[in-house]
This record gives C-alpha cells, sequence and structure tokens, in this order.
C-alpha cells in the first residue's frame, strides 16, 4: 500500500494554538522560514503513548529557536501538553512527532524583526528508520563536511543546516548505501545525514566531539546506558583513519535509534557484543514511563 503524501492526510495537527484538520495546516508561500530557513524543529518518538524524553526535546526547539534570535511565544510546559494532545489527537501509540517553529510572512527580507513566530506539531506513524538493523547498514562518504561553528548556529536544530545531510543522502542512495559519513569542517569524524556515530575500539566506546554538529539526546542516552555497563565512553577528535582499527560501528538517533553499521566506504565492519548490547538497552529503555527512564539514567 503506497503511503499518503503529506499534504493529503486524515488526523489533525496543533497549529498555533489548537488543533486543526491535517489539510488546512497551511502557511503563505512569502513565509520568511521558506524563503531564509529560519525555522527550528524536533524529531521525537512516542512509544506505548509516552513521548520519550519529551522535555529535553522542548528545551532544545526553545534553545535553538533562540540561537536564531526569536522567541518560541509558549512555555515549555505548554509546548509539552501539545505534543501530548496531538499525539492522543492521532489515535497512536507508536508514533513520530514533529514540533516546528518558524518566523511568519509579515515582511519579507534578511531582516525580519517584525514577523510572528508560529510552531506547528504533526503526528504520524513512522517504524524503524532502518530495517533488519542487526545485519547493519551501509555508509558511503559525502562530500560535503559539517561547517565551522563560527559560519553557522551547529548547535541549533535548524532546518537550514539540514540542506547539506539531503545532498548526502541522495548522492549515497544513488550509489547503493542507505546514507552517508559526513566529516567536519576540519577533516574529523562528524556524524551520518541524520544521526550520531559510534566506535567500538578494544572494547571501549569512542564518538566524535559534538563542535559541529548536534550533541544528540540519543546519544547521550546511549552514553548513560553504557556507562550504566562499566562501558569506558570516550569523547574525543576522531580522524577517519582511525576506523582500521575500530571493530563495531553503530548510529544513533530519534529516527535511527541504534543502528549497527557494517560498511563505510571500501572499510567492513562486524555489528558485534556491544553494539547489540545497548541496541537492546536502549530499545527497553524507550518502553519504559518517562519518570523511570529518568530514574534509569540517573542511576
Amino acid at each position: 500500500m503506497a503511503t499518503p503524501p503529506f499534504d493529503d492526510r486524515d488526523g489533525f495537527i496543533w497549529y498555533d494554538g489548537q488543533l486543526v484538520p491535517w489539510r488546512d495546516a497551511k502557511l503563505h508561500v512569502l513565509t520568511h522560514g521558506l524563503h531564509y530557513a529560519s525555522g527550528v524543529f524536533e524529531g521525537e518518538r512516542a512509544y506505548g503513548g509516552h513521548i520519550f524524553r519529551l522535555r529535553e526535546h522542548t528545551n532544545r526547539l526553545i534553545n535553538s529557536g533562540r540561537l536564531l534570535g526569536f522567541e518560541i511565544p509558549w512555555t515549555a510546559e505548554q509546548i509539552d501538553r501539545a505534543c501530548l494532545d496531538t499525539l492522543a489527537a492521532s489515535g497512536l501509540a507508536d508514533a513520530y512527532v514533529r514540533p516546528i517553529a518558524w518566523r511568519g510572512s509579515e515582511m519579507l527580507a534578511v531582516s525580519a524583526q517584525r514577523t510572528k513566530i508560529h510552531l506547528a506539531i504533526a503526528v504520524w506513524q513512522w517504524p524503524a528508520y532502518f530495517e533488519n538493523r542487526m545485519a547493519g547498514i551501509a555508509l558511503g562518504w559525502a562530500e560535503w563536511r559539517r561547517p565551522d561553528p563560527a559560519t553557522s548556529p551547529t548547535a541549533s536544530k535548524a532546518t537550514g543546516n539540514y540542506m547539506i545531510g539531503t545532498l548526502s543522502k541522495h548522492k549515497a542512495e544513488a550509489e547503493g548505501f542507505a546514507d552517508a559519513m559526513m566529516l567536519s569542517w576540519r577533516g574529523d569524524l562528524a556524524e551520518a545525514t541524520g544521526a550520531n556515530v559510534f566506535l567500538a575500539i578494544d572494547g571501549a566506546l569512542h564518538t566524535p566531539t559534538p563542535d559541529c554538529f548536534l550533541d544528540g539526546i540519543t546519544r547521550r542516552t546511549v552514553m548513560a546506558l553504557a556507562r550504566r555497563r562499566q562501558i569506558q565512553v570516550v569523547e574525543r577528535i576522531i580522524k577517519p583513519e582511525e576506523l582500521r582499527r575500530t571493530q563495531e560501528v553503530f548510529l544513533a538517533g530519534t529516527a535511527a535509534e541504534v543502528t549497527p553499521v557494517r560498511q563505510i566506504g571500501e572499510l567492513h565492519f562486524t555489528p558485534g557484543r556491544l553494539t547489540e548490547t545497548l541496541l537492546h538497552d536502549y530499545e527497553a529503555l524507550v518502553r519504559m514511563t518517562p519518570s523511570d527512564v529518568e530514574s534509569r539514567l540517573a542511576a
């Protein structure tokens, strides 16, 4: 059965304070967010009716807006409630949740001081991002690099930061890969197009320092789970050539969850015990209640 286009579905979207029919959630073609990428968003997942680490996502959304110079006119509590209300209206227990805030169409120029800030939240069904995960996925190398933080608000989950991800993923898919590995502006390992990367090297878990890309919520969750297992976690600058002494590789992100990697370019890896352990730990964690999740990660 074909997946319906996103603009032609039944259901509701939370839009500036109220639930509106899905097909009526529209904006003007001269919206500043469309022309100048002045928008921020979140990707969240609900499991069993609970949105995993909802407040962390909401706080990042608000902070992302501030990094782009605007204040979202709803409190964190109101945004949390809107996400949960939209999830309930969807009738789904397991779902993807997408809040997005953007500058409106009151003026159209590089300067946007008089624009209104809008907020919308949509919920839809989204299964595993990558199928047969323990088999591992293959990554190509991206031509584009994550930018110097002096040239782009890399700590913000801003819409404009994702265009090079789209370009890189399209090229990878055309070459037969599932995704692309991106380097930093310095030429070090950074992340995939929408997920952080982890390397298992001699029993320790290594991950690039997030100085020009997002310090993902799933990333931090996986690191906490690893530490609970007494696995050494090392954040550092990682050179691409270090992949040659790496035993296991996996991605971590809200959409990707924990996904093993079997190949990056010409290099091959075997998903192993460390990856499988953290994958299962993560799968168990997301099914807990929000209070149990925080208790588990704080322990």
